[in-house]
């Protein structure tokens, strides 16, 4: 399987199925920035804080936190686990959304936003759809070829 567009979700996702993955070496600018040095230093300076991380962040994160998995599942995690005290390895407003549904668990928050998700709104995407102002050009053979491939990927039954 080629996976893309973030090599280390692929390297998760390998960890965590029998499927030879090639991964694209792209990667997210938010999630890179974090180090396992980061996390210990916050085990260090808060005794018993637990770390819940996206499986975008580089391999040393995961390595060092207590649950790697979505938004989603670390709601679930932090909701079924009840920590005292918690950091959300991840873009800094999506911990916004799991402390607001866990009022029970401090949130230390290591605050990396990204550049990029702050330009996606509802009204950007109902004046893009509304204008037809975003126009993305593909050269008819390609655009042949990748028809094919969406059209398989489609017809899978899961």
């Amino acid at each position: 399987m080629i996976f893309l567009p973030d090599q280390y979700l692929g390297k998760w996702v390998a960890s965590q199925t029998d499927v030879d993955v090639i991964l694209w070496e792209g990667s997210c600018e938010v999630h890179e920035r974090f180090t396992g040095d980061e996390l210990r230093e916050y085990r260090r300076l808060h005794d018993g804080i637990r770390i819940i991380a996206h499986p975008e962040c580089p391999p040393d994160v995961l390595e060092e936190a207590d649950y790697v998995g979505s938004t989603s599942g670390m709601i679930s995690w932090v909701k079924r686990e009840k920590p005292r005290k918690v950091v959300m390895v991840t873009e800094c407003s999506m911990s916004d959304n799991v402390a607001a549904e866990t009022p029970g668990t401090e949130f230390v928050r290591p605050c990396n936003l990204c550049p990029h998700m702050k330009r996606i709104t509802l009204q950007n995407v109902r004046d893009a759809l509304r204008d037809m102002k975003h126009v993305v050009d593909v050269d008819p053979e390609i655009a042949v070829r990748a028809r094919s491939a969406v059209e398989r990927m489609l017809a899978v039954k899961v």
